[in-house]
Order: C-alpha cells, then structure tokens, then sequence
C-alpha cells in the first residue's frame, strides 16, 4: 500500500503569532474552522490542512521535536487513548459508540442495570466539587458494580463479537499509517483505556483485520471458561483516575483463550527507560496517562471534537498541538516523521 507523506517544516524562530479566523458554527457544530498558527515565515506546514490544527506556543514545540528527534526513537513511546482520540468522534452525522457503550451482554436486563449505574455515577465522575480521593472510591465503587452485572449476567465472548460487528465505530484515516510507522521504528503504542481490553482487541482485530507487534493495551482484562462465558476479571481495577502508566504494573498481559490476540507482550521494565512521549488524548485529563513515566520530553497532542468556541482555549493551554472538529490523524502522522526524522 502506498502512502503520501507530506512534509512537516519547522524554521527556528524568535517570534510567535497565533491568529484564529472565521469560526463558524451551525447547530453546535464546527463547520468551518481556518486558524493561522503563526507566520508562514516562522512555522510552515507545506501539505497540512492548517485549519484543522492549533499551536499555542510554536517555540517551545520546536525545541521539544527537536529533543527526540536527537534522542532517536529507541528512547520514544507513544501513550493513546482509545475512544474519540484514536476513533471518530462523529460517524455519518451522529455520536460514534465507545468500547464500553457498544456492549451488548445479550440480556436487556443487565444491559438496563449497567446503564442505572452510568446515570447515577457520571456525574459524579465529571463533578469538580468531590475530593479525588472520596471520588476514586466512587470510581471504583461503580466499576466494581459494572464488572460484576457483565459476569452475572451471563457475558459471553461470542456477546462481544457482535457487539463489536454492530458498532457505530471507526478509526480515524491515518490511523493504521500511524501504527505501520511506529511497528516499522519498533516504536511501542500503549493504548490506555478504563474500559475493557478485550473489547478493544476485538474492534482492532474487525476494523484493521491485522495484529501490530508494537501495540499493547492497557485495560480491564476478562476471563473466559472454556465456552467462553466470562467468569472474572484479571488484575485490579483500572478505572478513569488511574489511567495512567502505574496501570501498567496492575495491567495482565493478553488473554491465552478465547479469542487471544497472537502478539508478544511489550517489555514493561524496558518501556520505562524509553523517556520521551508522543501522547495523544482528546480530554484535558488524559495528559494524566503519563503519570507514573519520569519522562524528559512529551509532546501532547489534543483531538478537540466537540464545544470547539468554549474549549479551544483550555485546550491550546493544556496541549502542545490540538487537532479541531474530529481531525483525520494525518496531521499526527506528519508530526511524528519529524521526531523520528534522521539528521
């Protein structure tokens, strides 16, 4: 398969200029979005839709390519989210599905007792005013609950294989040129996700229809039995406040029965000492996966694709790059030709 590259320029600079134009917006909706990043004689993106990108402060990124790219990609790694970061937000005008939404245990009864638990816990997920710690609790509290309707309720492997092949999901385009870059590099991907890794393997294995050596999800990990029936969860729990690379000393390695993915497990000890970051997420808080990496440059990259005009702001401050209105990832693919550019 043959791609095209483009070219991503970045000239030392002394001066940086961020003009935001023409935001137009119908039924809440980004519809047009042109922003000029900084000048062209400062910052030039030859080949890049520009409109869909932001760079609050083009210096400092610069000075970050450069760092890894010196390093070299033996000391690079790259942490993603996995819901509306590495797939659509949006599929044919409306809300694509999440890993956890897209579950359908095959008793209404379960499936309308998990949704009470979601009704009654996110908003105390996304309340300011709770303690972190009285929180996590909660956090755990709930996906405690969550685990114990799928195992009772009677979740069966063949459940998630449906659920999967009916979804409103899809990756972003570029995504798999994403990943054939970072297998090629021996780059490691570690997707992070509270929900459920067994789900995502699934989404992988029907989406891309091809296994990558360099991937490794960092999840809620199932048991099956021999009929494949879940029985039980491996590991403690990972929930959204713990999202992060101490998850991967409570992550178990891919499952070895039904419906294992046949790929080598990534080195965690050795992961460690790769100190430089590609993160990707499209919430603020996903900045907290790397918690837990002494790491010595990370470049953050932010997939806003929803509230554009009320969150642009916070999220060119919280981000070093932030894509706008659902993005395709080529604007991280060309991003990343820099980090692992030779010379």
């Amino acid at each position: 398969m043959n791609y095209a590259y483009h070219r991503f320029h970045l000239i030392n600079t002394s001066s940086v200029r961020y003009t935001p134009l023409n935001l137009n917006f119908q039924n809440h909706h980004l519809t047009q979005t042109r922003i000029v990043v900084c000048s062209a004689r400062k910052f030039s993106m030859e080949g890049i839709e520009s409109e869909d990108m932001v760079v609050g402060d083009t210096l400092a990124l610069q000075k970050k390519i450069a760092a890894i790219r010196a390093a070299g990609p033996s000391k690079l790694q790259v942490i993603a989210d996995f819901d509306a970061t590495l797939t659509k937000y949006n599929i044919n005008g409306q809300r694509g599905q999440t890993s956890h939404g897209l579950l359908q245990q095959g008793n209404p009864e379960y499936d309308r007792k998990r949704q009470e638990l979601y009704d009654h816990y996110r908003p105390i997920e996304i309340c300011p005013e709770i303690p972190i710690d009285e929180k996590t609790k909660l956090m755990e509290a709930w996906w405690g609950k969550t685990h114990g309707l799928l195992v009772e309720g009677g979740l069966t492997f063949d459940d998630i294989r449906k659920s999967v092949a009916n979804a409103r999901m899809a990756f972003r385009e570029g995504v798999i040129e994403l990943f054939q870059i970072l297998e090629k590099k021996d780059v490691p991907i570690l997707i992070f996700s509270a929900g459920l890794a067994d789900i995502i393997e699934e989404v992988l294995r029907q989406r891309i229809q091809r296994s990558f050596k360099n991937i490794e999800i960092v999840s809620n990990r199932m048991v099956f039995d021999n009929e494949g029936n879940l029985s039980a969860f491996k590991g403690k729990t990972i929930h959204v406040l713990n999202k992060n690379e101490h998850a991967l000393d409570m992550a178990e390695p891919l499952h070895d029965k039904v419906g294992a993915v046949d790929a080598p497990v990534i080195d965690y000890v050795a992961m460690k000492q790769r100190t430089n970051v590609l993160l990707l997420g499209d919430h603020i808080g996903d900045l907290g996966m790397s918690d837990g990496l002494d790491y010595e440059t990370r470049i953050s990259v932010g997939f806003l694709n929803d509230k554009v005009n009320e969150s642009l702001e916070s999220y060119k401050k919280a981000f070093d790059v932030v894509f706008l209105n659902d993005a395709p990832m080529s604007g991280v693919v060309n991003l990343l030709s820099q980090l692992i550019k030779d010379g």
